[in-house]
């Protein structure tokens, strides 16, 4: 639905020391392909700030990750991660709702050992697609009711899901909690199709009653999926449909 390239918006330090955050955020998410880590590492070479080399880099799934950085360990990803490690937001959570309800999406920077503090907040903005209002307006036309699951906060998804018309959304849902939800709304009696491009998206494709990847996404979502849309257009989504009922007709026509 968004065009998949964030950027960073801000990035606000505990202590007034902004570019020091920039430049640990970098130090932990330096060599990930995550679209996230990407935008920070180009608004720190924006910035000149020069991250350091960081040990011990381990994947948090459906939170973040940690990592240490000159000696001290840091956690970075979304608000449950710092629940783990007991580390309260209070003083930037204000910021953060206003950023959420913006539809932008907020991670957080902490330091967990020698000592367990807030280093941080990371804003980061994505646009829309052109083309995902169109694709959401085709499929209720088409008698399909849609629902976003997301791993981002619920004021971001909410945004998002408003701006498009979306019936249902479900958001801050872990990798294995998409297949969970794909499950209920199965109980309800309902054929379900699941449409992802990514590595989490995986399990919930292979439990919905037909997995649709987008062209560009991950080779496990799409070895995954019975059918694969070969442009990122979500719009090529209803046309798939179409097909298949058009297909379909004729083939009890005959």
């Amino acid at each position: 639905l968004t065009a998949g390239k964030p950027r960073l918006t801000a990035h606000v330090a505990a202590n007034g020391k902004h570019d020091e955050l920039l430049a640990l955020s970098a130090a932990v998410q330096r060599g990930s392909e995550h679209p996230l880590a990407r935008a920070v590492e180009e608004a720190a070479a924006t910035a000149g700030v020069n991250p350091a080399a960081a040990a011990n880099v381990q994947a948090v799934p459906g939170h973040g990750m940690t990592a240490t950085v000159d000696g001290a360990e840091y956690a970075l990803g979304n608000g449950g991660l710092l629940e783990r490690f007991g580390i309260a937001i209070d003083g930037l959570a204000g910021e953060a709702r206003r950023r959420e309800e913006a539809g932008e999406t907020v991670s957080w920077l902490a330091q967990t050992k020698p000592e367990a503090k807030l280093v941080g907040m990371l804003a980061f903005g994505d646009a829309l697609k052109p083309e995902s209002r169109d694709a959401v307006q085709a499929l209720k036309e088409a008698g399909i009711r849609t629902v976003m699951l997301t791993g981002d906060n619920r004021g971001s998804a909410g945004h998002i899901a408003g701006q498009l018309g979306i019936d249902e959304v479900h958001a801050q849902v872990l990798p294995e909690g998409k297949a969970g939800i794909i499950a209920q709304l199965k109980a309800k009696g309902g054929r379900v199709a699941m449409v992802g491009d990514g590595i989490n998206d995986a399990p919930a494709l292979a439990a919905a009653d037909i997995g649709i990847a987008m062209g560009g996404g991950t080779d496990v979502a799409m070895h995954t999926a019975g059918v694969t849309l070969m442009r990122g257009d979500p719009r090529l989504l209803a046309d798939a449909i179409d097909i298949s009922r058009r297909t379909y007709a004729k083939i009890r026509q005959n």
